[in-house]
């Protein structure tokens, strides 16, 4: 029998903020590069922490990208042939559509590498990520250190004037070092959330 792999499918890249998400999907990016492949790197229109049209690590790792501010903006970039890959850095700030986008360009035979917080501040799964991991063929998931104690941290504490910020605080505030710190379970607090930690 002669067994034929297929291109096409979903990998992403899950954490919480100062985990590497982003360092991994400009690592996987760069190897397409090399592989003298065709990829597409995308990024929401809101998050411009560190500029436009470019994908940015905390460490300053960086590579040129679109701006949507719809996941059915994808389509308009790809053109045909398809690329190899296409990516798409902080996928949580994408609407539900982007779930069927990805899965569409993979049975097409796209390989799509998504990256994005899979909790949000509050330690409850964020928007349609939960979603993009059930469908994902490979998933890797990152964790940061607690900078309270210096434990494997998985969340993502917000702060305001150095003080955590309260549960029924906006889900969505784009911020880096000044506002958010990477937590370990135990570490992490917020305030008034339903049957936890105050």
């Amino acid at each position: 029998m002669d067994l034929q792999v297929k291109d096409g499918w979903i990998e992403v890249i899950a954490g919480s903020m100062f985990a590497g998400k982003t360092e991994e999907l400009l690592r996987r990016v760069r190897r397409i590069h090399f592989a003298k492949k065709r990829v597409l790197v995308f990024k929401p229109v809101i998050d411009d922490r560190y500029g436009k049209s470019e994908v940015v690590s905390h460490d300053n790792g960086r590579i040129e990208s679109i701006d949507i501010t719809d996941a059915r903006e994808i389509y308009e970039h790809c053109g045909e042939p398809l690329p190899y890959a296409i990516a798409i850095d902080e996928v949580q700030f994408l609407g539900p559509e982007v779930v069927h986008v990805c899965e569409d360009l993979a049975d097409k035979g796209v390989r799509v590498i998504v990256a994005g917080l899979d909790k949000s501040f509050r330690g409850e799964p964020f928007g349609i990520m939960p979603e993009l991991l059930a469908r994902a063929e490979f998933v890797t998931k990152l964790d940061a250190i607690c900078q309270v104690c210096g434990a494997p941290a998985t969340r993502t504490q917000r702060l305001i004037n150095g003080e955590p910020a309260h549960y029924d605080d906006p889900i969505i505030k784009i911020g880096a070092k000044e506002q958010y710190e990477a937590r370990c379970r135990h570490c992490h607090v917020v305030p008034g959330k339903p049957n936890g930690k105050k």
